[in-house]
């Protein structure tokens, strides 16, 4: 919890005398992020829980049943790993009932994929020009929809909207995210009855880019329900395998390309390697001091098998070194890909394995690579 220092200065008949009194900052409980906020890392969370007292974060996952937020799957895997409650959130573009239980479906689909945990909160955020024009009725029926269908795929839900909508343009008869900016949030505590106010969204964070929205929470609804944490790098993996089943020495070379004398690897065998090293344009993985094996006399021949967690992935690049938006949902930690023998060198993202026409995985996700998850 952060304390502004107000001084307050006061003339009496009998004297000047100065008195100073503690105004406590509405608190920074929950803060909620989307693409405008880039992707964030584990030491950004990190300082928020530390330093600011943040405790849950809401990513946004969709819009209407057409946007899928990039960011959202990092998000939520930075925020678990830096010990916060994540919880997602849809915003709304529905009019009827079946158009939210079409958007529900989406948001959810998504979050799953995204890997949102089950029994985390996953918010309808309405206050689209879509609402604005309904009456307070249908709004009523349209969120109803929506979160019942939510429930569905095991997430818990909640309305977020503007104060001014409230018993106006719909009703929350329980729970509820309002959001209402005074101009000085200090020794406020608006909407206690709901389970959370939003009170600022221009909120700065000493160790993170840019303005974030910030919210008091008054119960344990955006920090409950969430199942105890998995590893989330299991699939991080350094071993390669040398090919054949049946006895059979592989020549090693060094990192001239030379090969090594009294080195040799046999069939069927394990090595860790800490490396990738390139020679001619072909990866060998590096499994001793100067001992590096050719990736083509390995299991991985001709293969790219992503080192990377399991309910996420990597992204991948077109030729010219642009990201291609939504591959790290294709490219999942443990996946394999056929590619060439060859590495390509793609500007400004370096050398790759090709996995389809237009399209490189850097070496450095690779198992084999010494990747560590980190």
């Amino acid at each position: 919890m952060k304390k502004k220092l107000i001084y307050i200065v006061s003339l009496l008949i009998a004297g000047l005398f100065f008195c100073t009194t503690n105004v406590t900052a509405a608190r920074t409980d929950m803060v909620d992020v989307s693409n405008h906020n880039g992707y964030m890392t584990v030491s950004n969370f990190q300082d928020m829980l530390n330093n600011y007292g943040v405790k849950s974060v809401i990513t946004k996952i969709s819009e209407g049943t057409y946007f899928h937020d990039y960011t959202a799957a990092n998000n939520i895997y930075t925020a678990q790993k830096a010990g916060l409650y994540i919880n997602g959130y849809h915003f709304a573009r529905y009019t009827t009932e079946t158009g939210a239980i079409a958007e529900a479906n989406y948001a959810a689909s998504m979050a799953k994929k995204d890997g949102l945990p089950i029994g985390a909160v996953l918010v309808t955020d309405v206050e689209a020009e879509q609402q604005n024009g309904l009456s307070r009725a249908q709004n009523n029926a349209n969120n109803k929809a929506f979160m019942n269908q939510v429930a569905k795929y095991g997430y818990r839900s909640d309305i977020y909207t503007m104060a001014s909508w409230l018993g106006n343009k719909m009703d929350i008869n329980s729970g509820g995210w309002i959001a209402s900016y005074p101009y000085n949030a200090s020794n406020k505590s608006w909407y206690s009855n709901n389970h959370a106010w939003q009170w600022g969204s221009t909120y700065n964070f000493n160790g993170s880019y840019g303005n974030f929205d910030v919210s008091q929470i008054y119960d344990d609804f955006y920090t409950a329900d969430q199942p105890a944490k998995v590893d989330p790098m299991k699939t991080v993996n350094n071993i390669v395998s040398v090919k054949g089943n049946k006895y059979k020495a592989y020549t090693t070379y060094d990192s001239n390309g030379d090969a090594n004398d009294g080195t040799n690897v046999v069939s069927a065998t394990d090595w860790i390697s800490n490396s990738i090293a390139v020679i001619n344009l072909k990866p060998y993985f590096v499994i001793g001091r100067n001992v590096l094996l050719p990736q083509s006399t390995t299991t991985f021949k001709d293969r790219v098998v992503i080192n990377y967690r399991s309910d996420y992935g990597v992204l991948a690049y077109n030729s010219k070194g642009q990201s291609i938006k939504d591959s790290n949902e294709t490219f999942k930690g443990g996946t394999q890909w056929k590619t060439q023998s060859k590495l390509v060198n793609i500007p400004n993202v370096g050398l790759s394995y090709k996995v389809a026409t237009d399209m490189f995985i850097p070496i450095s996700y690779m198992q084999g690579s010494g990747f560590s998850g980190e």
